[in-house]
């Protein structure tokens, strides 16, 4: 990491005070790439303000004890601003108006090395610039990571609505698999109770006797009918005839 990767930081440093608790805003960013600058403000009556050449962060970087490569103390210097305890100690002789200066420390994480920044105490036309300064960064920030805000949002919408064209894509798609399957699975059901019917019909040929019986069997003779004795005509005496004489 280098200064020409280093944006600008922002955020909220409290203090006790006699009066009570005392919110603070701050900035730390680099103008020219070349030095970093710190603003701490109540927009009120306090603002501090503090410039570090890159020769004076190396003897920060010595003085803290932090090793490694220039990269890496920048890397830890952001991270303990941005994500760690930042703190705003006042001191200096304290005049009518307050303390002469104050000093932004921040802590990343209990045993690490902690961030100190001396600051002094700006006045008049310095002050207002400082403050119009941060107010006017923050803005800008502000405005970039809506930006950002809405192209995300607008891109979510997009995707949501890809999404969902998929999902009627998938789902015509797999009514259209269905009917198929429906269509398949009634011709295979139709083809099966055809071969059940052929089959049904050979094996009744199969067990059907050999000889059919006759379709037009020959009449039965009727049995001679006997007549009843009391319907016969009587005899009433022996027919002679002549026969030849001996």
């Amino acid at each position: 990491m280098e200064l020409n990767d280093f944006e600008a930081l922002f955020g909220e440093a409290k203090v006790d005070t006699s009066a009570g608790v005392r919110t603070f805003l701050f900035q730390v960013h680099a103008p020219d790439k070349t030095e970093v600058r710190v603003d701490v403000t109540d927009f009120m009556s306090m603002t501090f303000g503090a410039v570090r050449s890159v020769q004076q962060l190396d003897d920060m970087r010595d003085e803290i004890g932090i090793g490694g490569s220039w990269s890496e103390f920048l890397e830890y210097l952001v991270n303990s601003i941005k994500f760690g305890d930042v703190k705003l100690v006042l001191e200096g002789q304290s005049t009518s108006d307050g303390p002469s200066s104050a000093r932004l420390i921040a802590h990343k994480a209990k045993g690490m090395p902690r961030i100190s920044i001396s600051m002094a105490r700006l006045s008049g036309s310095a002050a207002k610039e400082a403050m119009a300064r941060l107010s006017l960064d923050m803005f800008k920030t502000y405005k970039s990571n809506h930006k950002l805000l809405v192209e995300e949002q607008e891109g979510r919408h997009q995707l949501t609505k890809m999404l969902s064209a998929e999902q009627e894509k998938r789902k015509n798609l797999q009514k259209q698999l269905d009917a198929l399957l429906y269509t398949k699975r009634h011709k295979s059901q139709n083809i099966h109770d055809n071969l059940t019917s052929d089959n049904s019909s050979v094996t009744t040929l199969h067990n059907a006797p050999d000889k059919q019986p006759d379709q037009n069997p020959s009449p039965i003779k009727a049995t001679k009918r006997v007549v009843p004795a009391h319907r016969r005509s009587k005899v009433r005496g022996a027919l002679l005839q002549d026969t030849e004489d001996d």
